[in-house]
This record gives structure tokens, sequence and C-alpha cells, in this order.
């Protein structure tokens, strides 16, 4: 029977490094899923970093597109899996087809989101399919004010909606703070 592991916290919070410390506890025989796509020279510096960090015997997927399909393979080659991270999980979902979400209508966006619900929710299922130790890591955007900018809004919306939903269907729950995670669930 599959074990989910939701980690959030805000930016810089250790998270990552706690996820990863949680995944390392349990065994050499990890997969590592990176969704985010280095645009730029700061987003390439840190995935360097995070690789630096992550031991080398780890199994890389770089993917945030139809996670849910590679599962069952992935389960046949590890036991532990870390997902990083959902929120750049979800931007990368909304910009895929090169469409610009303030512009779209409400029908639009519910669509969009459908779409996006859909891939979590494949992906919740498929991990319960099989006996993975499975930690996802997020950020937890909603904490601070509401942002100022349509665009930002969506994404928080998103974001947020995803991350409700991952967690009520994980076992664990982790809020870290400072380097610090605090068990919530």
């Amino acid at each position: 029977m599959s074990n989910i592991v939701f980690v959030t916290g805000g930016a810089k919070s250790g998270k990552s490094a706690f996820a990863e410390s949680l995944c390392i506890e349990r065994n050499d025989k990890t997969g590592y899923i990176a969704t985010s796509i280095p645009f730029d020279d700061e987003m390439k510096e840190k995935v360097r970093l995070h690789k630096e960090r992550r031991p080398s015997n780890w199994t890389t997927y770089e993917i945030y597109e139809d996670v849910f399909k590679i599962i069952e393979n992935v389960s046949k080659e590890c036991d532990t899996v870390m997902l990083d991270c959902i929120t750049l999980m979800v931007n990368n979902l909304m910009f895929k087809y090169d469409m610009n979400p303030q512009d779209l209508s409400n029908e639009e966006l519910e669509k969009m989101d459908e779409y996006i619900f859909n891939q979590f929710e494949k992906l919740i299922e498929e991990i319960r399919n099989t006996d993975l130790y499975f930690v996802f890591v997020t950020n937890e955007i909603g904490m601070g004010v509401v942002p100022a900018n349509k665009l930002s809004r969506i994404y928080a919306n998103t974001a947020g909606k995803i991350n409700q939903y991952v967690a009520s269907h994980s076992d664990d729950v982790y809020l870290v703070i400072s380097g610090i995670p605090v068990k919530i669930k």
C-alpha cells in the first residue's frame, strides 16, 4: 500500500531538504521527479544546487505533464519517489499551450483548471495503485496578501486548489517553517 507525504512551506523554507531527508531515511531506491523548466540563469543555478544536494544514486525523471503515465514503471525501479514541486508543475501546465491565462474567459479558465486538476487526480490514483512512499513538495503561496494582478490571482487560486486536493489525499502533511518541519496531519 502506498504512503503519500505532502511537504509545504514558503520559498527557501527548507522544504526540499526536509523532503529529501524523508526519502533518504527510507531507502536507496529513490526516484526524483523534477517538474521545473530551467528557463533562466537563476533557475538553472537552483536546479544545479538541488542536483548537487541529492544523492547521486537517485534516478531523475524530468517531466511536468502526464506524470501519472510513468508511475507504474517508476514503481518497478524505485521504492520511494519525491516530486519537486507541485507549484512549478501547475505553472508549467498553465502556460503549456503558449497562452496567457489572464486573457482567458471564465469558461476557458474552468477548462484549464479542470485539465490541471485531472493531471493530479490521475497521479494520485496511479500512486495509490502502487506500494510507493511518495513525497510531494509544494510552495504554500496562499499565506500572503491577495495578489494585485489577475495572472497572479489565477495562479494562486489554481495552485491553492491543487495543494488542498493533494494534501487531503495524503497520509502525512508537513509545513516547513525556517527549516523546521511541523507535522500537521
